[in-house]
């Protein structure tokens, strides 16, 4: 049984499960992946604990985080899985606390990329608490892929699309994310990676294309990959 921690925010978490689902070849509701779904909303924000720089904020929120890791370990999770990005600050501190693994979508993504963009520039869209984090940053550098860094009035544009459009129950906003994509092409990046949940929503709503590289998507394969390799979920394909 997969464990999720999401509802940072609830959207991505929603696209996360119909991610899963829909990637099962299921015939059946028997056939599909038994999960917990745990959608904690009134996690703090992750992105402000990052940026206050506050230790006591950031225990807290990181005890909070392995609390629910726990509580799906000890219900008969055998994996676990966090629909955030930036929380995966918190994942890295705690993943040594859990006797069960965490499918890590930065470090996922970051293999996934490596292959094809080992040496080319690929853009980074995602909260300033990820940025902040090095998160990305790091794990494609460890790949060979450049990772680059949108100008600090970009970086404005993709949070008013996180916080003031998908966070706030608003649909994407197409003028404002035209803006971003022509600065990253302007770049000279070859790719983009979404590595905001709120970023894969807007993906779907404005249907991009292949450019963009999906970290929940990449996750959501991971996950059932995980499961396909013992046996639990029927073969896809």
């Amino acid at each position: 049984m997969l464990g999720i921690i999401g509802g940072m925010g609830p959207g991505a978490s929603a696209l996360f499960y119909d991610m899963i689902r829909s990637k099962t070849d299921a015939g059946c509701d028997q056939e599909n992946l038994d999960l917990i779904l745990l959608s904690h909303a009134s996690i703090p924000d992750r992105t402000e604990a990052i940026l206050s720089k506050d230790e006591s904020r950031i225990r807290a929120l990181r005890d909070k985080l392995l609390a629910d890791a726990i509580f799906l370990q000890n219900a008969g999770c055998t994996a676990i899985a966090v629909t955030c990005n930036t929380a995966h600050c918190f994942v890295n501190m705690i993943e040594d606390e859990v006797e069960i693994p965490f499918i890590h979508m930065i470090r996922e993504t970051a293999e996934a990329m490596a292959s094809e963009f080992s040496g080319k520039r690929v853009a980074i869209l995602a909260t300033d608490g990820t940025i902040e984090t090095k998160l990305y940053q790091d794990e494609l550098l460890k790949q060979g892929v450049i990772a680059i860094i949108p100008s600090e009035e970009i970086q404005t544009l993709i949070m008013s699309e996180i916080y003031g459009y998908i966070k706030s129950g608003k649909p994407a906003d197409e003028k404002t994310w035209m803006k971003i994509e022509e600065y990253i092409k302007a770049q000279g990046c070859e790719a983009a990676v979404l590595a905001c949940t709120e970023l894969s929503v807007v993906r779907r709503e404005l249907s991009l294309g292949s450019f963009y590289f999906d970290p929940m998507e990449i996750m959501a394969e991971r996950c059932l990959d995980f499961y396909e390799k013992r046996g639990e979920v029927k073969k896809r394909g």
